[in-house]
């Protein structure tokens, strides 16, 4: 991972050499719904049909707020930003909450172009690699 930090939690993503990161949802094959994080039964039909499916790396911001208190565990610097972001998928859009690089929420729009990357979040237990995302198209949304 990253600077050498373990990931928060297996499965949720792979780093490629190239340091770009690829969240890892499921898609169950009987309703064909994407979901992250990954579970082994389909959320919305309870199939146990689920495959490991990549997301997207590029969305769009659909919310977001900076986080001024620093919350449990959590050993870095306030403020930073949070929000979600939203994924392109052939069955609809997906929805995905997770840190923005960017701390200044004027600095965005709904619908600002976004990408996943990697970021070592410090904690109390030493620094872990996490998803997050920045603004930037780097391909289309």
């Amino acid at each position: 991972m990253t600077e050498h930090a373990p990931a928060v939690a297996p499965g949720l993503f792979r780093e490629g050499a190239d340091g770009t990161l690829t969240l890892v949802g499921g898609r169950s094959r009987s309703s064909g719904r994407l979901h992250f994080p990954r579970s082994p039964v389909c959320p919305w039909t309870g199939a146990d049909d689920v495959d490991d499916a990549d997301l997207p790396r590029h969305g769009r911001l659909w919310a977001w707020t900076t986080v001024t208190a620093a919350p449990p565990g959590y050993a870095g610097p306030v403020p930073f930003g949070f929000g979600v972001v939203e994924f392109d998928d052939a069955d609809g859009v997906l929805r995905v909450v997770g840190r923005i690089t960017v701390a200044e929420t004027e600095a965005l729009t709904e619908g600002t172009p976004m990408v996943v990357v990697a970021e070592v979040l410090p904690t109390e237990d030493g620094p872990v690699t996490t998803w997050a995302f920045a603004p930037g198209s780097g391909g289309a949304p």
